[in-house]
């Protein structure tokens, strides 16, 4: 399996319409993430949910960053 270091481990800065793409991600997880915290009872399975929504952010952001050199 190739792996590309450079690409994972390199700042890429934004570029064109990124930066707003990032704030509508970030404003959509927020948005869920509050969902689950009004709706879900306080506990692990709670966090974990918080955990993989912060994640799916993370990734989504690196995806047009990584991806739209």
């Amino acid at each position: 399996m190739s792996y590309d270091l450079d690409t994972a481990f390199t700042y890429h800065s934004p570029k064109d319409n990124q930066p707003g793409r990032y704030e509508a991600i970030r404003s959509k997880a927020k948005e869920l993430a509050t969902f689950v915290v009004e709706s879900c009872p306080d506990s692990r399975e709670r966090s974990l949910a918080l955990t993989k929504i912060e994640e799916s952010c993370f990734w989504a952001n690196a995806s047009i960053a990584r991806n739209e050199l």
